[in-house]
């Protein structure tokens, strides 16, 4: 077994690696990770809310229906803007 220091802090103090197990215990309190927890469980299905089907006639107005999708997977959280670094 190593006695290498798997959690410490890095770049001044600006960062802190965790190469072991981090354990919440209840009551714990995290503060700056709005959002962090509100993923599924594993296995849990992601509900998307509905999206009426397609009428489109045209080409122009299928690609806004598929548009509109897109946006959807965005706004869940299923897929990066197109901008995202």
């Amino acid at each position: 077994m190593s006695n290498a220091t798997r959690n410490y802090h890095a770049h001044g103090g600006n960062e802190w690696v965790i190469g072991g197990k981090l354990t919440f215990l209840p009551g714990a309190v995290v503060e700056g990770a709005e959002g962090l927890f509100d993923l599924p469980a594993v296995g849990e299905p992601v509900i998307l809310p509905s999206l009426p089907d397609s009428e489109a006639t045209t080409v122009a107005a299928l690609r806004e229906n598929f548009n509109s999708l897109l946006a959807l997977l965005r706004s869940a959280g299923l897929m990066e803007s197109p901008d995202a670094p």
